[in-house]
């Protein structure tokens, strides 16, 4: 088996199991990924046009408005005009939002020690340069 194939093997192995993971502690919520991608988006960049929003996900506006709308209704977001641009709505974390923000960045903060334990520091510093460098692929 060449390195390359090998690799290939492995990051498919690992994007599973990771994959695997977050379907199972998003599904425990009774949300979908995608909404809780959402959720994290917001958490980290607080309130975002719509656009900006799609974007981030890689979905459109037209899917994104879908969502949203199901969030917003579960009382996890909410929109507003945006002050500067009368075309654009911002969408923002309201209160419960941000609770079920914090409590799923714990989890990943949980996974991330959990999976990392066994490296040393020198490990971990080149696992984070890799994966900045894998990330600016993308």
């Amino acid at each position: 088996m060449s390195d390359t194939n090998k690799l290939t093997q492995l990051i498919v192995e690992f994007f599973e199991k990771l994959a695997s993971w977050e379907h199972c502690i998003v599904r425990d919520k009774g949300l979908t990924l995608p909404q809780i991608h959402a959720l994290e988006i917001l958490g980290t960049h607080k309130a975002l046009r719509m656009k900006e929003l799609a974007e981030r996900m890689g979905v459109t506006t037209g899917t994104l408005t879908v969502l949203a709308d199901r969030l917003e209704k579960g009382g996890m977001i909410r929109r507003k005009p945006h002050k500067a641009d009368r075309r654009s709505i911002l969408v923002e974390l309201t209160d419960q939002g941000q609770v079920l923000f914090k409590e799923h960045d714990e989890l990943h903060n949980q996974l991330t020690r959990d999976i990392t334990v066994g490296l040393s520091d020198t490990e971990r510093k080149m696992f984070a340069d890799i994966l900045e460098k894998l990330n600016r692929e993308f």
